[in-house]
């Protein structure tokens, strides 16, 4: 073999295929910036029917700005996230990134925005009670089912199809359309179980898996539930800690918090007025509470522990922490009687007095199986709840109890990872990490990276350390070392 013919080989091994035209265009949208372009691929509502009615994905592009060699798809959270939104609003993240790749992403199927289904759907939902016996436990899946059944009736041919694994299935369309071989994906949170899914249907198309603060279907309900409430407790123990060195939250907190959300079980605390969420500089906010409206509203201390943890997990910078000031302000009134601290900043995020099962989220979730077998497994995990987390034990019951009644199938079951992928990275936080290594763990020579700190979402959100190591691994499959952490300000 001479030279010439060498250097004809080498050069058609290092060339890529180009993206097909698939008359690429401008995104519609003010928002939406220049460079970002956009098409749209039809797929079978029924992948087991795949001559059936269709419906139309619309895809979206940020092109590799240099010499390009694939791919990377990224895969929305939620679920009810858009990759469309993504790449609009967090496109910088991947600046470096598309010097060898074009970054693609999509709007799912179960996009809250997607279109068939009514808004109402992906808003709203049942307030969920924790059940004391197997009458309460079949009460609240009559409620449960009632309004997932107002939903499915729109229309539910397409309803009983937003699992994960039809996800996957459309992004494996994707990849056919857009004419690549093997795809690199970023998937953010819930958008780790359709990226699971895909790498179990589709192994040999997985170049590269990055998964950031992944949703981890793998493990059972009691495993699951045994690591997260060892998360919640040790971010509770960070929450009360900040709150004494800020003097914020006056003595004996933990105390006063199971105090309270004890006695809200026995008489729950009423909604008496809506405070003003905090400010964005952490300080309270200058407005004066409202009245409560519409009806009687009042927290048990399930409720509590549900409203407060959204507020844990997401206490916003330091050292102000404005998320964690809010909650100490909730406690303090709802320790004076009304829980309208609660419901401000609740209300404020999701339209409702309390936190709603969102029956579009719950779709897609339940469908994935993160639901309880029946009322035993209920009680099993609650009573581990009480045990390993006596601050936020009815955490870990709320997501798994929005599926109760449920009136279709699980349809994406957990099941093994195949053998013969290539390795995994995972990234998370405090209270990411964990559930993220779980699944990394299971291919092997697989990696993780520590970020010690808050956060969610950390390629997205423009985390520069941990970007670093995905862009790493994602453009030369280098892994970083075992035990490898990032900390906040390190790039």
């Amino acid at each position: 073999m001479n030279l010439m013919t060498i250097g004809v080989l080498l050069g058609a091994l290092l060339v890529v295929p180009q993206t097909p035209d698939l008359g690429w265009r401008a995104c519609q949208g003010d928002s939406r910036p220049e460079e970002l372009r956009c098409a749209s691929v039809e797929v079978p509502v029924d992948w087991a029917e795949p001559g059936g009615r269709t419906i139309s994905l619309e895809i979206a592009k940020l092109p590799a700005t240099g010499r390009r060699v694939g791919t990377v798809f990224s895969i929305p959270g939620g679920p009810g996230g858009s990759g469309v939104d993504d790449l609009t609003y967090y496109g910088k993240s991947f600046a470096e990134l598309r010097k060898r790749f074009d970054v693609v992403s999509f709007q799912p199927r179960n996009a809250t925005s997607f279109g068939i289904l009514p808004q109402e759907c992906f808003a709203g939902g049942p307030w969920l009670t924790r059940p004391d016996s197997r009458g309460e436990y079949a009460r609240l899946g009559t409620i449960v089912r009632d309004r997932a059944q107002e939903c499915r009736k729109v229309d539910p041919e397409f309803f009983d199809h937003l699992d994960s694994e039809s996800v996957a299935r459309d992004i494996e369309a994707i990849r056919g359309t857009i004419g690549e071989e093997r795809l690199s994906f970023v998937a953010t949170s819930y958008g780790g179980v359709p990226a699971v899914a895909y790498a179990r249907l589709f192994p040999g198309r997985v170049r590269a898996m990055y998964l950031d603060g992944a949703v981890n279907q793998l493990r059972d309900a009691a495993t699951d539930a045994r690591v997260r409430y060892r998360t919640y407790e040790a971010q509770f123990g960070r929450f009360v800690e900040w709150c004494q060195s800020a003097n914020v939250c006056g003595t004996d907190l933990a105390r006063r918090w199971r105090k309270l959300v004890a006695d809200a079980d026995r008489t729950p605390i009423p909604v008496k007025s809506i405070t003003e969420p905090t400010a964005p500089n952490g300080r309270p906010s200058a407005a004066k509470p409202t009245a409560a409206k519409p009806g009687p509203v009042a927290y048990s201390g399930f409720d509590l522990q549900v409203a407060a943890m959204p507020n844990l997990v997401g206490p916003g910078p330091a050292p102000e922490y404005p998320r964690w000031r809010q909650l100490a302000q909730a406690i303090r009134q709802a320790e004076a009687g009304d829980a309208g601290g609660f419901a401000g900043y609740i209300q404020a995020g999701v339209g409702s007095l309390k936190p709603p099962s969102f029956v579009g989220m719950n779709a897609t979730q339940c469908a994935d199986g993160l639901r309880f077998r029946d009322y035993r497994e209920y009680r099993e995990v609650r009573a581990m709840g009480e045990r390993v987390s006596p601050n936020l034990a009815g955490m870990g019951l709320w997501h798994r109890l929005g599926c109760a009644g449920w009136p279709t199938p699980v349809t994406n079951p957990a099941a093994p990872l195949p053998s013969g992928l290539p390795p995994f990275l995972g990234a998370g936080s405090w209270t990411d990490h964990d559930d993220t290594a779980d699944i990394v763990r299971r291919v092997p020579g697989s990696a993780t990276v520590r970020f010690d700190g808050h956060g969610h979402g950390l390629y997205l959100t423009g985390n520069a350390c941990v970007i670093a190591y995905a862009n790493a691994y994602l453009t030369d499959l280098r892994l970083p070392a075992p035990g490898t952490v990032c900390r906040p300000g390190q790039s």
